[in-house]
């Protein structure tokens, strides 16, 4: 089958700039990749063609031979030169990925980095109370971890004594194996993508340039935090090997229940029992908020159980940003149980004398109960 025109394949014209016939293929090549197609022969054969037209068209004078003597200035006889035939093309779709998306997809011509050797994140679960989470507080923690190790400042290698080029990888810190007509790249195994290798390693941390040890660390709960917030610090977890830098430490807060309030969000809510003479004649009643403090609250004659009262800025302060929420106190009224015998004698008193009119919602009731049996 004769081979199409290569700006056809790449969808542009004869005119195109070096960024626009890169662009072009760019397109071409994330869209056929084999990887995003596999099993698909059709797929890499297009691959194949759009990596061909990007080769020649992308150099100037490969571009200046096709244009002029189109396929022929690269089949064996031609006029122009580097015929496909002994040209590595394994090679040459690595060095394009290396150039479109870094090194990671099939390059690697620079030197591993001391990233790869980054500290672990820790995790540390820390408990306080529903106090200290409005007050916020400082605390101590102690934890075992890795740290820098002294004696060689974090290197692994002795003192006076720097690192050589890793063997296998020669200090690229990958390895490459062909696969038929790719290329594959892999960390090494050796250095672990480094691309050094400890000659002469530290006595004391046995070249890892760290050391195990106990850390005490202090820290700053903000308040109004919330059960479940998760506080990061930066570069306190483990220490990364041969110098590279320290994970982070995250502080995850489990605030415990309170015995009188619950939250939710910035807002606290708080039940408070009252006598049914309490609800009925009304009453002002002090009751203890999250600061330590004690706030007044007048209950109205008639007060049903359930109803809530809002004490604006008495609730957990905003963790991001000013103010505060809202406390609600609902008011339960309480039945008396144990009754003697002049409390029993009041309200039956009371119940003769009862009329609908001081029991709205119990009328309403039973006028829907006798409508309801009508029916």
């Amino acid at each position: 089958m004769a081979k199409r025109d290569y700006y056809e394949v790449l969808g542009i014209g004869k005119s195109a700039t070096a960024d626009q016939i890169k662009s072009a293929y760019r397109k071409l090549a994330v869209k056929f990749h084999p990887d995003k197609n596999p099993e698909d022969k059709a797929a890499e054969e297009k691959f194949k063609e759009a990596s061909e037209a990007y080769h020649v068209l992308s150099n100037s004078e490969r571009k200046q031979s096709y244009d002029n003597f189109g396929h022929a200035a690269f089949e064996n006889g031609g006029r122009g030169q580097g015929g496909f035939s002994n040209f590595d093309f394994s090679e040459h779709f690595s060095d394009i990925f290396e150039d479109f998306f870094g090194e990671g997809f099939g390059g690697g011509r620079r030197r591993g980095r001391k990233a790869n050797y980054r500290g672990s994140d820790l995790r540390y679960d820390l408990s306080i109370t529903l106090e200290e989470a409005y007050k916020g507080k400082k605390q101590d923690i102690k934890f075992s971890t890795s740290e820098k190790c002294n004696t060689c400042s974090g290197s692994g290698s002795k003192p006076g004594h720097d690192a050589g080029s890793c063997s296998m990888c020669g200090g690229r810190g990958q390895v490459r194996s062909s696969q038929g007509f790719f290329t594959v790249q892999q960390t090494c195994p050796q250095c672990g993508g480094a691309g050094e290798e400890i000659t002469n390693p530290c006595t004391s941390c046995g070249g890892q340039g760290k050391k195990q040890a106990a850390k005490r660390l202090s820290v700053t709960i903000p308040k109004g935090v919330d059960d479940g917030t998760r506080i990061r610090l930066s570069g306190k977890g483990e220490a990364g090997s041969r110098g590279a830098g320290s994970g982070d430490l995250y502080l995850f807060i489990n605030v415990h229940s309170h015995e009188l309030f619950k939250r939710s969000d910035e807002n606290l809510f708080f039940e408070f029992p009252v006598s049914i003479a309490d609800a009925a004649l009304g009453t002002s009643i002090e009751i203890p908020t999250i600061d330590g403090s004690k706030a007044k609250i007048k209950i109205p004659a008639g007060t049903q159980s359930g109803k809530q009262f809002r004490l604006r800025g008495k609730g957990m302060p905003y963790m991001r940003g000013s103010g505060y929420g809202d406390l609600y106190v609902q008011v339960n009224t309480e039945v008396p149980i144990n009754l003697n015998s002049q409390q029993k004698e009041l309200l039956e008193k009371f119940r003769e004398i009862e009329n609908e009119k001081s029991n709205p919602s119990i009328k309403k009731f039973f006028d829907k109960a006798k409508s309801f049996w009508k029916n």
